[in-house]
């Protein structure tokens, strides 16, 4: 099985899913809140919701009383979208530097580069039917 190139997309959703569950409350929530759930350093938090905040899926407000927002319903947040936005043009597949020397190694990164992009479409098409509300539908609180 491929590793992730990165824990972003899963953080992400994970902490949409929170803001729109129960458990926000529909108040803000600290980054500290969201990073115990998660489960990493509140700073990673902040570091996957930026994206996220410029695109306007979700608001920040300093302060003791500050933190994290939903912007809309889950319901208008597409998974599809996050994955846009959190993964942007990484690959999918972890690919590698082959041996420009090996035959095979000279013309395999183009095959794999283009068995990448099917597989970054399918996952698109694939959480395109998927929203936030969905997902917090199915978590239990």
């Amino acid at each position: 099985m491929a590793r992730p190139t990165s824990t972003h997309f899963a953080v992400a959703v994970h902490v949409l899913t929170y803001l729109a569950s129960p458990a926000a409350e529909a108040r803000a929530v600290s980054s500290e809140e969201l990073a115990q759930s998660a489960n990493v350093n509140p700073v990673h938090v902040r570091r996957v919701l930026g994206p996220l905040r410029e695109a306007g899926l979700v608001s920040s407000r300093p302060g003791p009383r500050g933190g994290w927002g939903l912007t809309r319903p889950a319901a208008q947040i597409g998974v599809a979208d996050v994955w846009s936005l959190v993964q942007a043009d990484e690959h999918v597949l972890g690919l590698h530097g082959p041996n420009p020397a090996c035959p095979v190694g000279r013309s395999i990164q183009h095959s794999l580069t283009d068995l990448d992009a099917l597989v970054r479409e399918s996952v698109r098409r694939t959480l395109g039917a998927v929203s936030v509300a969905d997902l917090a539908a199915q978590v239990s609180v």
